[in-house]
């Protein structure tokens, strides 16, 4: 029995043809010995304001900004100081900015800008800088220790169906990059005095163990305190910027906060919650 393909659809179809012009352009470019700008905002530790530093990258076909960024570091600048690993949009390492937009440096192509113009490359914003590109992402790590960690039921049998952690398992996706810290409205430019607010990313964390379907413990409260989940106006940056497609709005910050709408302004519930009622 013979099986027939389905035909490509029209978007697809244009997408990549528009993606192999693009490529080839860039080849031909490539060709001809073909250079463009890189400034790079460069400074030592503490240093917000940082100088701008121009390079001249000599353009290669399928090049992204961790490319040119290794290039003026090999060739140009060899104390530039980047931080990177897998250079396959897994490990979160190399999250900067560039032109003004938190990005994964590894997962942002060249040939999506007009190399005319110079390519303005910065260490993430909400955090403080090492050095050049690189930044001190530790508080982070601090906010990870005070989450309530997962408890198991004991009133059900251990059983479940894959319905039932779908959506703990997108939150699971996160390759903490941080991307969603930086560019969200509460911690940017905080410095190191960060405000009462666990961020987007670690609201994704509550979230993951919150939907899984065995889990006892309820942190509605801390999120609703000491996280701070109630300064987020849900503008959905986080979810533009996360390089693992994770719908941080809709998927965790929403969900969290009417739950916590529920838990502390719904008197009716408030009852149960006071005579300690175990997690729904």
């Amino acid at each position: 029995m013979s099986t027939q393909a389905a035909p490509e659809d029209a978007t697809s179809a244009t997408t990549r043809y528009e993606g192999s012009v693009r490529d080839e352009a860039l080849r031909a470019q490539a060709r001809t010995g073909r250079t463009f700008t890189l400034r790079i905002n460069r400074g030592e530790h503490g240093d917000s304001a940082g100088r701008w530093e121009s390079y001249d990258v000599e353009l290669a076909a399928g090049m992204v900004v961790l490319d040119a960024v290794l290039f003026v570091q090999a060739k140009h600048a060899p104390d530039l100081a980047v931080r990177w690993n897998c250079k396959a949009a897994k490990c979160g390492s190399c999250a900067a900015e560039v032109n003004g937009r938190p990005r994964l440096l590894c997962k942002t192509r060249l040939e999506d800008f007009n190399l005319a113009e110079p390519v303005l490359v910065q260490p993430m914003q909400t955090f403080v800088r090492i050095k050049d590109l690189v930044t001190d992402v530790s508080w982070n790590y601090r906010v990870n220790e005070k989450i309530i960690p997962f408890r198991a039921r004991t009133d059900r049998p251990w059983k479940f169906y894959q319905r039932d952690v779908e959506k703990a398992q997108e939150m699971r996706q996160c390759i903490e990059c941080f991307l969603c810290q930086d560019v969200c409205h509460v911690l940017r430019y905080s410095g190191e005095e960060k405000p009462a607010f666990f961020g987007p990313r670690f609201f994704v964390r509550a979230a993951g163990l919150d939907f899984h379907p065995m889990d006892a413990e309820d942190r509605v409260g801390q999120l609703r305190g000491e996280g701070g989940i109630g300064l987020c106006n849900i503008t959905k940056c986080c979810t533009e910027v996360c390089p693992a497609n994770i719908h941080i709005t809709d998927d965790a910050i929403i969900p969290e906060k009417e739950r916590a709408v529920d838990a502390f302004d719904d008197p009716f519930r408030g009852i149960f919650r006071r005579n300690g009622a175990p997690k729904p």
